[in-house]
């Protein structure tokens, strides 16, 4: 269809379906663990288009999205996704927005930039403004269910695909942390950084003996060391942990205040966002803001595919998490993923208008649950 300027594209519809896909594997980190993920996709169609979002969370979101957020964007001009995503702030008040209200609304705004994109025939990463050709990314997975044979294959893995950065999980068993890091090191080699992430499972004073002890194998990024919910002990951990290890968190977080605080207790020496939970894309990009104007470097929390796009267009980007389960998951949902290029790098085709994603929904749909 051809558009004039100032011209509107109402949206026509809404659909929602969830998918509960088996691990390869049993896994676990150092508070939980599983043996399936949830992937919630979401269209939103105008215009003779159709727009693809996603989370990765329980079916309640699904449930949020089809009840309530469908109504509040449908009619909505689909060329002004920050314009949709207000509606959906003022319209979920009552149902309190951190957790699945707010994957709900990532999963939409995702939707709705990839249809927005799609409809002026532009890549997403043109519509954002892109600041980057490319974005890095580390491997990530070392779940502690695993021995240290599947440890050592998974990260050697990231490191023969041109990953120069790989992480680990950390605090299931914190009596065998030393010996599972040190195989690591020793698998990858001393030119390889080397990150762990205990997902909140130490108390502050174990955190910081284990940092010390983990120094010694040059770990570089310690992740949730304590809960995230614990600000003055991340804090206490930024400034009293080993030079040059970084205390990263902010994975957790669904609306800026919570960026706000983390970021104003001083908490953390780099920031993760998630775009499938801090609101999506128009949500991450505020949070991106809170980080430029401290000069402070954001990294992105897992969804490589769609994480990669936005990461052009974050200023102060690090890295991006390119987690097992979600490459998975991604290769088996859609066509028109995008593999890592030897030093880490994923870059955005930008030959194709959106993201490029589309779902191949006969492959999904065994693992459908609504």
């Amino acid at each position: 269809m051809t558009l004039r300027a100032g011209s509107a594209i109402p949206v026509e519809s809404v659909e929602v379906s969830a998918y509960s896909i088996p691990t390869d594997a049993p896994e676990a980190d150092g508070t939980l663990s599983w043996d399936s993920t949830t992937l919630v996709l979401v269209s939103v169609h105008a215009g003779g288009q159709v727009g693809t979002g996603y989370t990765y969370a329980g079916t309640a979101v699904a449930t949020v999205v089809a009840a309530k957020l469908a109504d509040v964007v449908k009619d909505g001009d689909a060329l002004q996704p920050p314009a949709r995503w207000a509606d959906m702030q003022h319209a979920v008040r009552n149902l309190g927005k951190p957790g699945v209200v707010s994957e709900a609304i990532s999963a939409v705004d995702i939707a709705l930039w990839d249809l927005r994109a799609r409809l002026l025939d532009e890549p997403l990463v043109v519509a954002l403004g892109a600041v980057h050709d490319a974005t890095p990314i580390y491997g990530s997975g070392g779940f502690t269910s695993y021995d240290n044979d599947a440890l050592r294959a998974q990260l050697c893995g990231w490191v023969n695909a041109g990953i120069p950065r790989v992480k680990m999980k950390v605090g299931s068993d914190p009596d065998a942390d030393i010996g599972r890091v040190q195989a690591a090191r020793s698998a990858i080699g001393d030119d390889v950084e080397l990150f762990v992430d205990a997902n909140g499972a130490y108390h502050r004073k174990q955190a910081l003996l284990w940092a010390q002890r983990f120094a010694d194998y040059d770990v570089r990024w310690f992740e949730e060391p304590v809960t995230s919910d614990d600000l003055d002990g991340l804090h206490q951990l930024r400034e009293h942990g080993p030079a040059g290890m970084d205390i990263a968190a902010g994975e957790y977080g669904y609306h800026l205040p919570y960026f706000h605080q983390m970021l104003d207790a001083g908490a953390v020496d780099c920031l993760q966002a998630d775009v499938t939970r801090a609101l999506g894309i128009t949500g991450v990009l505020k949070v991106a803001a809170l980080c430029d104007a401290r000069g402070m470097d954001l990294s992105l929390h897992c969804a490589p595919q769609i994480s990669g796009q936005v990461g052009t267009a974050v200023w102060h980007m690090r890295h991006l998490e390119y987690f097992h389960d979600h490459v998975r998951i991604e290769g088996l949902a859609f066509d028109g993923t995008i593999d890592p290029e030897p030093g880490g790098l994923l870059r955005p085709d930008r030959t194709a208008p959106g993201h490029g994603l589309t779902v191949k929904q006969a492959d999904l749909e065994q693992f459908r649950v609504a």
